[in-house]
């Protein structure tokens, strides 16, 4: 009987040079890179995880496979030491995902070559904590909001491209009409719009957002609020003038002004009609100049049905949230509702104890 030959973990199997060694680790991230597309992740939350992990391999002078705890306890106690517990946190969630990865992927194979046993240098010790402070972010009032749009419309009258403008100024409607994110809006087809369904005709939402990293999440939204009549507008008397071809498949709700020829219509960008909100807010709302955004529009939205009395599963469902949690952060009762509130139970147990007293 003979004993078999044990080898250690840390022994390294074969050498490579360090150009080898830096044509595999480009070959690596670009592996990575698509497997996260393939997760169903943006190409911005794609670039912002890589500039994350790019920052630092930077400071760490050497392929990141070989980091330890004690590397990032240094580079997370001195380098980041002052920047703010978001960037911190991003940054630490970058080097876990990409340390997932390799461990899944190429632990045996790193180690082949380099001798290297791949672990995750962020552990329970070191890992930093998120501690934000929390913001309200409480929308404007109903009387506001129809200063803004009112002001809005009649620079529809005058603008130099009114198929541009009119596209922009619907878009921002259905975000406070229906609480549609902007992305959402953006890849909304003209055969989206199902005018048969419910009271009011509802929007086939394709790509809303899915939680936890699931791809988009589809929804139907109900036009209320008057957006059936605002979107019926837009389609009769607007979208014609965009250079888009209704009878091809795919054609685009709300087209880009610049042309397309051959194909059923480019998409505008989305920060196009940011930078369109944030010139109507300084022309007609001032006093929001710098708060307002399309986001805050989806706020707008969920306290006025909670104001108008709507249950907020409904919101929920309105909006596309998966846990009712974040949809309770979304309202913001304004005024004195709370105190009505109190005051009305107040005077409804009064009631209770004279009708016993009697």
């Amino acid at each position: 009987m003979t004993l078999a030959v044990v080898r250690s973990l840390r022994e390294p199997r074969g050498l490579v040079t360090d150009e080898e060694l830096a044509d595999f680790e480009v070959d690596v991230l670009s592996e990575f890179v698509l497997a996260r597309a393939s997760a169903g992740l943006t190409d911005g939350s794609i670039r912002a995880e890589n500039l994350h992990l790019e920052l630092v391999r930077n400071w760490f002078g050497r392929p990141l496979w070989g980091m330890e705890p004690r590397d990032a306890d240094r580079y997370f106690g001195t380098v980041l030491r002052r920047v703010s517990s978001s960037t911190r946190s991003a940054r630490a969630r970058a080097l876990v995902t990409y340390f997932d990865f390799l461990e899944i992927r190429y632990k045996v194979e790193l180690h082949e070559l380099t001798g290297h046993v791949v672990e995750c240098p962020i552990d329970e010790v070191n890992r930093p904590r998120m501690s934000v402070d929390i913001q309200i972010r409480i929308p404007p009032t109903e009387a506001e909001m129809e200063q803004l749009f009112a002001g809005w419309r009649e620079d529809l009258v005058s603008c130099r491209k009114f198929a541009p403008a009119a596209r922009n100024y619907m878009v921002a409607r259905l975000s406070a009409d229906v609480g549609l994110r902007i992305n959402e809006s953006r890849m909304l087809d003209l055969t989206d719009v199902r005018w048969e369904l419910g009271r009011f005709g509802k929007l086939n939402v394709r790509h809303g957002k899915g939680s936890n990293r699931k791809g988009p999440k589809q929804r139907l939204v109900p036009l209320i609020n008057g957006a059936d009549r605002a979107l019926t507008w837009f389609i009769e008397d607007v979208w014609a003038q965009f250079d888009a071809d209704d009878s091809l498949p795919g054609a685009p709700l709300f087209p880009s002004e610049r042309r397309c020829p051959g194909g059923a219509g480019s998409r505008w960008d989305t920060s196009v009609m940011r930078r369109a909100l944030a010139a109507a807010v300084e022309r007609h709302l001032p006093a929001w100049v710098g708060r307002m955004s399309p986001h805050v529009l989806r706020h707008y939205c969920a306290s006025q049905l909670y104001q108008t009395g709507v249950e907020i599963l409904a919101i929920q469902e309105l909006l596309g949230h998966s846990w009712i949690a974040t949809t309770m952060n979304y309202v913001h009762p304004y005024g004195n509702r709370v105190e009505d509130a109190v005051a009305a139970g107040h005077k409804r147990a009064a009631e209770r104890w004279e009708g016993l007293i009697r």
